[in-house]
């Protein structure tokens, strides 16, 4: 990273209510300075309520909000320095590229001059040199996706937030944007923070990524460490994917449980999550990728494939046990295997995850 822009940013306790009904649990979260973290959770998580109020557009039930050194919790949004890119862009359509990124810079009163080199240079950013006098009407999704961003750093903010901002491209278009908008944080740093529901751009863009549900933060971490230890069952299933089947845990010892699992007809020890106990709610979790199947004689549990499914360069196989559940799993392209023939399956101890069930 060439440098580091923008200011760290710090909530606490910050929290939203609509009368009897909570948007935004007490929240503590500490960004820094440079750092692109994301949150992400399906529709009624609070992700967006969250970045509404750093934003100011909507003012917190309780809890503290700091930018840098300065709190700016009762602050109005166009007193924050804050960049926003919306959804749906918000772009004026009777007005050029340029003249759309001139209008934050215009407001603040700043001499002609400064404006003109600004916003050439917030072109050349977004690699959109040359553009400033085309209409906006006559730009492509991906074009105006960047003149948003565009916008929203010419300001030079000391905090930049994303609301879904890819939602309105195609699955292609998307996938690179999203590769332009990491080349442009890991060339300049700017403190964000990033609204999805989709994993996937959760995953290529974040240093950290913070997983909302019910308007709690679940658990915050890099991709590597939500994919690799998530803390509950929700997590486990919602970043990446999951195999989750019913665990009795019946021992726990030293960071290792030992559970019953009903569907598996027998018992399994694996690593275990910090909360896992004797008679509480439990979840054994196995990645696909990590779910092997062989034939033959070889040892495992007995399933039967009953789903084929290609994905390019890896095949993904349903596999229904005889207690009627079925586990997903996914090989690289495979002859010897196809719907209706008997296999065992089996993974890595380290490769298994007991993690708590609790209700989120």
């Amino acid at each position: 990273m060439s440098k580091t822009l923008g200011l760290p940013l710090k909530l606490q306790a910050l929290t939203k209510r609509y009368g009897a009904v909570t948007a935004l649990e007490p929240t503590d979260l500490e960004i820094g300075a440079g750092e692109f973290l994301t949150l992400l959770g399906p529709s009624g998580s609070g992700k967006t309520t969250l970045l509404n109020l750093v934003a100011g557009y909507t003012g917190p039930s309780g809890g503290t909000i700091t930018i840098g050194t300065r709190d700016v919790t009762h602050v109005a949004a166009r007193h924050r320095n804050i960049g926003m890119v919306f959804q749906s862009y918000a772009l004026f359509p009777h007005m050029t590229v340029a003249q759309n990124l001139a209008y934050g810079l215009e407001a603040r009163k700043l001499p002609k001059a400064e404006i003109a080199m600004r916003v050439e240079s917030a072109l050349a950013l977004v690699q959109l040199e040359g553009y400033g006098g085309r209409r906006i009407q006559h730009m492509s999704g991906g074009q105006q996706q960047r003149v948003a961003v565009a916008r929203a750093l010419v300001i030079e903010p000391d905090v930049l937030l994303m609301d879904e901002p890819l939602g309105a491209l195609d699955r292609q278009l998307r996938r690179q944007v999203q590769l332009e908008l990491r080349r442009l944080h890991l060339k300049h740093g700017r403190t964000t923070i990033y609204v999805t529901h989709d994993q996937e751009e959760a995953l290529v863009l974040s240093d950290r990524i913070a997983v909302m549900a019910n308007g709690r933060v679940q658990q915050l971490g890099t991709s590597m460490e939500l994919y690799a230890r998530p803390t509950n069952s929700f997590i486990a299933g919602f970043v990446g994917e999951s195999n989750l089947l019913e665990a009795l845990v019946t021992e726990v010892s030293d960071g290792t449980a030992r559970a019953d699992i009903p569907a598996l007809s027998c018992g399994v020890t694996a690593p275990a999550i910090a909360g896992v106990a004797c008679r509480r709610p439990a979840q054994l979790a196995i990645r696909p990728e990590h779910l092997k199947l062989a034939t033959g004689t070889a040892e495992g549990i007995t399933g039967t494939i009953s789903e084929m499914t290609h994905l390019g360069g890896f095949t993904q196989f349903g596999v229904t046990l005889p207690s009627g559940a079925v586990l997903i799993s996914r090989q690289v392209e495979r002859g010897d295997l196809a719907p209706g023939i008997n296999v065992r399956l089996s993974w890595e101890p380290a490769h298994a995850l007991i993690v708590p069930a609790e209700n989120i």
